[in-house]
């Protein structure tokens, strides 16, 4: 096996991502520009995507750590307008985008043009959620976005089933395209709640970090495994757990929550530029099989279709965020006002991304009988120029047009405020526990080290309201800022001593590995509270 193309596109695609954080291209626009470039380089391997690939080993992970980030009190809060979308509105594109290009695409069988609907139904939030968060989008949009890219791909993929089984030849029925989706999403999420728990308690119940953090990366392949294995939707099912040991996660060893961060930020970086670079390397792959629909026809098709699926997200959005709350009472009381610039920004958020394209990819070759699929490689083509067109057109666009609107901002102020209040009710319980604790005389300590303990509780305490402060008027730093700063100076000179110490042979390279491992939590906790 060779595995130099796959080294290539990690580390390619890591340059690039690591690259656009200093330019004011989002990230996965800039992967799939690059891409497309890269594929017509001479000797660049082959990148065709292989669904059996993307579906099972990259979408997992890449779900799951979008889940346990997000929040689970805020998705519930919102379940109304994040069922509409990732529900409602992927079966209405379906159904539309497959009609419109069956009317527009001579010859396309309605079965397969409603193939082709399902599969660029599901938008990909993650370019969208990176440009809110990156622009300051309110938070309410944020997460209505966040839990439409959760759920949509299991609304999709068994959409797609249903319209891949009829068009194969396969004798679908209404009935059991209902039933079909009934068991997978209620099968998804019954997976889900069945793994939640038990996982959770053998996570709390690990003694070792290494160990936990090893169950933490096989979580999402297990669930999704199990899932499907029953034809239930895997991604529900990781999608529960996950949503449910992100709620919890508070409960696992704080050994475990700080590797476990750090190992998923890492393992998203790595697939989500991965997958943006993947999608502009198909180019070639698309191109090769179009045969007969090369030239402007083809381009006439893609422009069409690429219009249609814009138009039918804002024809979708707008009703479905002013209607339900001017028929129901119970609404207007529960929800806040949705504005028209809420649901404008919601409704060019509509990107497209890599699970499109690996749905496409896994069209059979052929139907029952050994006929050809019926224009499997326009429905690829159409499938990639409709990714990259709404990556590039509204992923472009859609900062601009956040900050043309103006949404209010964050009020730091009373952010800052409460975030103070919250340190300073833990701090008095955690007091009143130490109190306590020390007058138990198992628990008896010299004076220092207890003063030391009540030390700690007043830095943290006082760390937040200090940051409501004045800047210096020398340095323009704020209290945190400086604080910050100068416990980064004294840890490292102690670092530097630790270091000359061991290379004058004081100590050997295990105790320096022990006191630069204590600095280094350390400077992690000066920061936290600094931050």
């Amino acid at each position: 096996m060779d595995v130099m193309p796959l080294l290539l596109l990690v580390a390619g695609s890591a340059v690039v991502a690591a690259a656009a954080r200093r330019t004011p291209v989002p990230a996965p626009l800039l992967l799939v520009a690059v891409g497309l470039v890269v594929s017509y380089v001479p000797g660049v391997p082959d990148y065709t995507l292989d669904p059996e690939v993307v579906l099972p080993l990259l979408l997992p992970p890449l779900l799951y750590t979008s889940a346990t980030d997000s929040s689970y009190l805020d998705l519930r809060a919102q379940v109304r307008p994040v069922a509409l979308l990732s529900v409602g509105y992927v079966l209405f594109a379906t159904f539309v985008v497959g009609w419109a290009a069956y009317v527009i695409v001579p010859g396309l069988p309605l079965t397969a043009a409603l193939v082709l609907g399902a599969v660029v139904a599901p938008p990909d939030a993650v370019a969208a959620t990176a440009v809110a968060r990156r622009v300051g989008l309110p938070s309410r949009i944020t997460t209505i976005l966040q839990g439409e890219s959760l759920l949509n791909d299991a609304t999709a993929i068994t959409a797609y089933k249903v319209a891949l089984a009829a068009a194969i030849g396969e004798g679908a029925t209404w009935a059991g395209g209902i039933w079909e989706f009934l068991l997978a999403a209620v099968g998804g999420v019954g997976i889900g709640l069945l793994l939640m728990v038990p996982i959770h308690w053998l996570r709390t119940h690990l003694k070792e970090a290494l160990l936990q953090n090893t169950l933490s990366l096989l979580i999402p392949f297990i669930a999704y495994a199990v899932a499907e294995q029953v034809h239930a939707s895997g991604v529900l099912a990781v999608v529960v757990v996950a949503l449910y040991l992100g709620h919890r996660a508070w409960e696992v060893d704080f050994a475990t929550r700080l590797q476990e961060e750090a190992v998923w930020k890492m393992v998203a970086f790595v697939l989500e530029s991965a997958v943006f670079a993947l999608i502009g390397l198909q180019l070639p792959v698309v191109l090769k099989g179009l045969g007969e629909y090369r030239g402007l026809d083809a381009a006439w098709y893609a422009i069409a279709l690429f219009l249609v699926v814009v138009a039918t997200r804002f024809v979708w959005v707008y009703p479905a965020a002013f209607i339900p709350r001017f028929l129901s009472a119970r609404i207007r009381e529960r929800e806040d006002s949705p504005t028209w610039k809420g649901a404008m920004t919601t409704a060019w958020a509509g990107m497209r991304g890599v699970v499109s394209l690996a749905i496409a990819f896994s069209i059979p070759l052929t139907v029952h009988g050994g006929d050809p699929f019926p224009q499997r490689n326009l429905i690829l083509f159409l499938t990639f120029t409709t990714v990259i067109g709404t990556l590039v057109v509204q992923g472009l666009s859609l900062p601009p047009i956040i900050r043309l609107l103006k949404f209010p901002g964050r009020d730091q102020q009373a952010e800052t405020l409460a975030e103070a209040n919250a340190q300073a009710q833990a701090s008095r319980v955690a007091e009143k526990r130490l109190e306590a604790l020390l007058e138990d005389e198992r628990n008896a300590l010299p004076p220092p080290l207890a003063d030391r303990l009540r030390e700690v509780l007043e830095r943290r305490r006082n760390a937040v309201w200090e940051r409501l402060g004045a800047t210096n008027p020398v340095t323009g730093e704020t209290v945190d800022d400086t604080y910050r700063r100068l416990s980064r100076e004294m840890i490292s000179a102690e670092r530097s001593m630790f270091v000359r110490l061991r290379d004058g042979r004081y100590i050997d390279d295990e105790m320096l590995r022990t006191l630069l491992r204590r600095l280094d939590l350390e400077e992690a906790a000066a920061y936290r509270e600094a931050a």
